[in-house]
C-alpha cells in the first residue's frame, strides 16, 4: 500500500529512513568488508590506499552533476536506480569470484566494483537529502535531520560487529549476499512512500548549464556559499582527531586491539547520543546559532584530545567530540535546506557531497604525511584551534542571516 496522505508526513518521513539506513547498513557492510578483506590477504598499504581512493573519489566527482539529476527528475526513480546498479553490480562478484582463479585479479576486479558503488552513492546522496525537505515541514527539519544522524550513527556503529562475525563464520562472498538483501528489502520498503510533488527543473540541452546555473545560485547566495566553504574545512580540519585518531592511540596509549575498539565504540556512540539530543531538542532556535556552537566545542574537544595523557579521558572526550559532529553535520544540513530554493536542492547537496568526497581525501594526504614528521597531537591541537577561528571569523556574517 502507498503511503502518501499529506497527514501522514511523520510516517511516510520515518518510512523514508527506514528504508534507506536499511541499504546503508550493506554498503557499510560491504566497504568494511572489502577493506579489511585486502588488509588481511595482501597487508599492504598501498591496496589499502587504493580501495580509499575508489570508494571516495568518483563520488566526488560525479556528485554535482548527481545532484543536477536530482533537480531534473524523479528523486526516488534516482534512488531506487542507484541501489539497483549498486545491487546488480555486487550480484556480478557474487557469481564471478568462483571463477577468478589468481587473488590480484580478484582485487582488481573488486577495485572496479568499489568505483561503481561510489557513482551509485554520488548520484544517490543529493537526492536523498534533497528528499527530506519535500516530506517534512520546514520548523521540523532539525528534528528530523538529528533522527536521520541518529539512525545512521546506529548503523555505523553496528556495521563493524556484523563485519567480524560474517568473516568469523563465512566468506566475502558472504557479505556480498548481504548487500544484496539489504539492498532489496530497502528498495522494496521505499518503493511504497509517493513522495509529494516537487517544481521539476526544466531539462535543458546541455547539462552542464544546469551544473553553471547550480554554482551561480550556490555562491550568489551568501549564506549557502559561506555554508559549504564552512563545511568543506570542516571536513579538512577534522581529519586529525577523526580519521587518524587510531594512529595516535597506538603512538600514545598503546598498540592494543582493545583500545583501537573502544575508541570507535566510543566516538560512534557519541554520534548516537548527538543525533538522539537533536531529535529531541532540535537545537537552539536559529539555527546558525547551534552550528557555530557546535564547530566552536568540536574545536575545543579536539584540542583537549591532542593535549590529553589520560586514555579515560581522551574517551570522555571522544564520546562528545562524537556529539558535536553531528551537531554540526545536522545543523549543516536543515540551513542548506531552509535556505535553498526546492528547485536548486538537488545542485546544492551535490556540492556538499562533493565537499565530503573531496575534503577527506585531501586532508588525508595531507595530515598523514605530517603526522610522520610532526608529533600527531600538536597537529590535532592546531586543527581544534583553526575550527574555532573558523567559527569565530564566520559567526559575525550570519548574524541575522
Amino acid at each position: 500500500m502507498y503511503i502518501t496522505q499529506k497527514s501522514h508526513w511523520k510516517q511516510r518521513t520515518v518510512t523514508f529512513l527506514v528504508s534507506q539506513c536499511i541499504t546503508l547498513f550493506g554498503s557499510t557492510l560491504v566497504q568494511m568488508g572489502i577493506v579489511w578483506y585486502a588488509t588481511m590477504q595482501t597487508s599492504s598499504g598501498v591496496w589499502v590506499a587504493a580501495f580509499t581512493i575508489c570508494a571516495y573519489l568518483p563520488q566526488f566527482l560525479i556528485s554535482f552533476m548527481g545532484g543536477v539529476w536530482a533537480d531534473r527528475y524523479n528523486r526516488k526513480s534516482l534512488i531506487i536506480g542507484a541501489d539497483l546498479v549498486i545491487a546488480a553490480v555486487t550480484l556480478a562478484m557474487v557469481l564471478a569470484i568462483p571463477y577468478i582463479s589468481s587473488e590480484p585479479s580478484l582485487l582488481f576486479a573488486l577495485l572496479g566494483m568499489s568505483v561503481i558503488r561510489s557513482l551509485g552513492a554520488g548520484i544517490q546522496t543529493p537526492a536523498l537529502n534533497a528528499v527530506i525537505p519535500q516530506l517534512v515541514p520546514e520548523e521540523q527539519l532539525m528534528r528530523y535531520n538529528g533522527i536521520n544522524m541518529t539512525m545512521q550513527s546506529v548503523v555505523q556503529f553496528a556495521a563493524p560487529a556484523a563485519a567480524g562475525a560474517i568473516f568469523a563464520v563465512g566468506t566475502l562472498r558472504s557479505m556480498l549476499m548481504v548487500d544484496i538483501l539489504t539492498a532489496t528489502c530497502g528498495i522494496g520498503i521505499l518503493s511504497c512512500v509517493l513522495l509529494p510533488k516537487k517544481e521539476m527543473l526544466q531539462a535543458r540541452g546541455s547539462i552542464f548549464i544546469d551544473m553553471k546555473e547550480g554554482i551561480k545560485y550556490t555562491f550568489s547566495h551568501k549564506v549557502i556559499g559561506r555554508l559549504l566553504i564552512i563545511y568543506g574545512l570542516f571536513i579538512f580540519l577534522c581529519v586529525p582527531a577523526g580519521f587518524l585518531a587510531g594512529l595516535l592511540v597506538r603512538r600514545v596509549y598503546g598498540d592494543t586491539y582493545w583500545y583501537l575498539t573502544a575508541v570507535e565504540l566510543v566516538g560512534f556512540a557519541g554520534m548516537i547520543v548527538g543525533g538522539l539530543a537533536m531529535s529531541t531538542w532540535g537545537g537552539f532556535k536559529n539555527t546558525t546559532k547551534t552550528l557555530l556552537i557546535s564547530l566552536t566545542a568540536f574545536g575545543m574537544f579536539a584540542i583537549g584530545m591532542g593535549l590529553s595523557r589520560s586514555f579515560i579521558l581522551y574517551l570522555a572526550l571522544m564520546l562528545f567530540y562524537g556529539i558535536a559532529l553531528t551537531m554540526v553535520q545536522t545543523s549543516t544540513t536543515t540551513l542548506l535546506q531552509e535556505k535553498t530554493d526546492d528547485s536548486m536542492q538537488g545542485r546544492v547537496f551535490g556540492l556538499l557531497g562533493s565537499m565530503y568526497s573531496g575534503f577527506l581525501p585531501i586532508g588525508m594526504a595531507i595530515f598523514g604525511p605530517m603526522a610522520d614528521k610532526i608529533p600527531l597531537q600538536w597537529i590535532m591541537v592546531g586543527s581544534g584551534v583553526g575550527l574555532i577561528i573558523i567559527a569565530a571569523t564566520m559567526s559575525r556574517h550570519f548574524v541575522g542571516e
